[in-house]
């Protein structure tokens, strides 16, 4: 079985991410994963300043909180990044979190399959097809990782929603079950 690391990156208190996020995360334990769940909330995350030290050291000059997210990321098997859908993109937490990423690129990174959960107001199946293109594009640039899967759960707008929708529970805890 895996080493997960669930990265939930909604700031929102009672995020609907959030939530699916905490049935996926007991559906791959159920599975006898080895999950971790990281939230992005209160974290201090800043922008990538394109220096590109990183790609010589393996380490970011700017100090925050990434570091040590990027350390859990370098050494988990799968990776799932959950993400509300903000104008049919990922959150901008989310796509700042992939940029600081970058000092991984020239490492022996451990993950292999990357998953994505995403959650939107609306529920057309179309929405999250911006924000899986843009998590692709970080993915390209790893040759040994793969887009594993996607789940997007529509129809959530107001906080803590989620937790009555039966339907996109089972299909958040089945995803997790399913993971490689």
């Amino acid at each position: 079985m895996s080493k997960v690391l669930v990265i939930t990156t909604s700031l929102r208190a009672k995020s609907n991410s959030d939530i699916l996020a905490s049935r996926l995360a007991e559906g791959a334990k159920d599975a006898g994963h080895s999950v971790e769940c990281v939230s992005l909330k209160g974290k201090e995350i800043k922008y990538c300043i394109g220096c590109l030290t990183c790609q010589k050291t393996q380490k970011c000059v700017i100090k925050d909180d990434v570091p040590a997210i990027a350390e859990k990321v370098k050494n988990a098997e799968t990776l799932v990044f959950v993400t509300p859908i903000y104008y049919y993109e990922m959150s901008g937490q989310m796509k700042t979190l992939l940029d600081r990423l970058n000092p991984l690129y020239p490492t022996d990174y451990k993950f292999r399959n990357v998953y994505m959960l995403s959650t939107a107001a609306e529920d057309d199946e179309t929405v999250p097809e911006k924000a899986v293109s843009g998590l692709q594009g970080w993915i390209d640039c790893f040759e040994k990782a793969a887009l594993a899967g996607t789940l997007f759960c529509g129809g959530v707008t107001t906080a803590g929603e989620a937790s009555g929708k039966e339907k996109a529970l089972e299909e958040a805890y089945e995803f997790g079950r399913n993971l490689k």
